[in-house]
């Protein structure tokens, strides 16, 4: 048996298709539901046809499913049920969605998923953000996983009864997107991700998280976890590390807990949403420090931040980020390592989004966080602390649980730890080629940016050192940010756009930290200048 074509989802526009409509059309509701007398001919022209917009799934040449949209008034409910607005919530621009039916050869096949959601960007791109329709009873259920809401009494004959439904527009995005992307892994499509966490990790990294789990108290739980933080620090040129089951921030508290311990006031310094929590858990350890924020997109102010160090009495510590992920924005770590040298300062970073996707040297850095999920390539859920020194316990200071001394100077781990993650990290890190990993994420990150440049995409940071894993994207006001990143998520390309930092400036970004080849960044290009279209393609079996 030759295999399915693949589906197409578009509008209707040829000849040979609403003949097709109007067969489905009599098919669906003359024989199977008894809204209308069956026709000798088998063909049921829809009363509003003219005035109808089609959205169908094709299998080569055969009508699959279909759904339409009109937003004349008045609707087929304005003739069923006395003052319809009233029904309605106000100051919304309706549409009614009728004729929602499927071939009975695909049903249970992603026809359905996919007529939702074209029908969600379809809605988006015309500026629909309420829809009616007249449901069948049988399937309350499903409308009302779609976000719908009953309103009004049952409508039509004793023969064939409907309900009246309402959806808002963010409700049925909302149900939409968790339908769309919980998909059986048999008719999901394949998706690439540009998310900056968690990544796509390799065979060997998800194999090795397979294992049976085991206790941290084995010797061959602590033997990896040494072997482990023995390659990390060979990575960064760091003395010590210490693996820590939590995120960054669980990392960045630890070390915001080392600098309560310092008797002279510390510099924080911000120019993003990261370096803003940095003041954030700073204030929440009450630690006596001055801000210094800069503008989003810019880098630091090297030559304040000398005469801030140069001020009496010389500040203690120093910590900022070195990559400013909210915007991409790479902070000169020679030029910190400099000056903190220079006045004698305790220099600490966050390197979360940089450590494993560019290299980076830790000499002469105090202290600094990272995780496994980003640029290690491995499974989110652990964090690290690397030290250029010795650290010891503080039982009478600190927090059992954020107290690195504790760490330091443990056999293995103090607390319970999973033996998974440990594996995962101990092979995404093993054996790697560092400098070619580095190499072939430059050429992958010069395709990107050449590509949003030719598109006329505009980068935060543009005019100024930034990283080559993450891209911060700016769109035009005529752009939701939001709705976009769903577009993209139909069309199978994860980015980064819900976070509210993002949301609030209308950002989105697309990061390189996990695994991607060039041909799966030339198809994203691609995609992009379509993101808001409504023709998709699934791929093909």
């Amino acid at each position: 048996m030759s295999a399915q074509p693949p589906f197409v989802f578009a509008m209707a526009t040829a000849d040979w298709e609403f003949e097709q409509i109007h067969r489905l059309n009599h098919a669906t509701f003359a024989e199977e539901i008894p809204q209308h007398r069956p026709s000798p001919d088998c063909r049921l022209v829809d009363q509003f046809h003219g005035e109808n917009t089609y959205l169908i799934c094709r299998s080569g040449r055969t009508l699959a499913g279909m759904l339409a949209v009109r937003s004349n008034r008045p609707f087929s409910l304005d003739k069923k049920l006395d003052n319809l607005d009233s029904f309605l919530p106000h100051g919304r621009r309706v549409c009614e969605v009728r004729l929602l039916a499927i071939d009975q050869r695909f049903r249970g096949s992603p026809v359905l998923r996919g007529l939702l959601g074209m029908l969600r960007r379809y809605a988006i791109a015309q500026g629909f953000d309420l829809g009616i329709i007249s449901a069948t009873p049988q399937q309350l259920k499903l409308y009302r996983h779609l976000g719908f809401v009953p309103f009004g009494p049952l409508v039509g004959s004793v023969e064939a009864r409907f309900q009246p439904m309402y959806v808002l527009l963010e409700a049925f995005e909302t149900a939409t997107h968790q339908i769309l992307h919980h998909q059986p892994h048999a008719t999901r499509p394949s998706v690439v991700s540009f998310l900056p966490g968690p990544v796509t990790v390799r065979r060997p990294v998800r194999q090795a998280f397979a294992h049976a789990p085991e206790s941290h108290r084995t010797d061959r739980f602590v033997e990896q976890l040494e072997s482990t933080k023995r390659i990390l620090c060979a990575c960064v040129g760091a003395r010590r590390a210490e693996l820590l089951l939590g995120s960054g921030t669980l990392a960045n508290d630890v070390i915001v807990g080392q600098l309560s311990l310092e008797s002279r006031r510390g510099i924080v310094l911000s120019n993003g949403e990261f370096g803003d929590r940095l003041i954030d858990q700073a204030q929440r350890f009450q630690l006596d420090f001055d801000t210094m924020a800069f503008p989003w997109g810019e880098p630091f102010d090297y030559r304040a931040l000398r005469h801030a160090l140069a001020g009496v009495p010389t500040p203690s510590w120093v910590f900022g980020t070195h990559c400013e992920t909210s915007t991409g924005v790479l902070n000169d770590l020679a030029k910190l390592q400099t000056l903190c040298a220079d006045y004698q300062v305790r220099l600490c970073l966050d390197c979360i989004s940089t450590i494993g996707t560019m290299p980076v040297d830790l000499s002469g850095v105090y202290l600094a966080s990272c995780v496994s999920g980003k640029g290690l390539g491995a499974y989110s859920g652990l964090s690290m602390v690397f030290s250029d020194h010795d650290v010891l316990p503080q039982p009478k200071r600190l927090p059992r649980y954020l107290d690195l001394g504790l760490y330091a100077q443990q056999q293995g781990v103090p607390f319970t730890f999973s033996s998974n993650l440990l594996g995962a990290l101990d092979a995404a890190v093993r054996g790697v080629d560092w400098n070619q990993r580095f190499v072939q994420l430059g050429e992958l990150s010069t395709i990107l940016d050449t590509g949003l440049r030719d598109l006329g995409y505009e980068r935060v940071g543009r005019h100024t050192r930034t990283s080559p894993a993450v891209f911060t994207i700016a769109l035009p006001t005529t752009v939701d940010s939001v709705r976009f990143g769903y577009q993209l998520e139909d069309a199978g390309y994860l980015v980064s756009f819900n976070s509210q930092y993002l949301r609030r400036r209308n950002w989105f970004q697309v990061c390189l930290m996990g695994e991607c080849t060039s041909h799966q960044l030339a198809r994203f290009l691609s995609v992009l200048p379509r993101a808001g279209g409504l023709e998709t393609r699934s791929p093909p079996p």
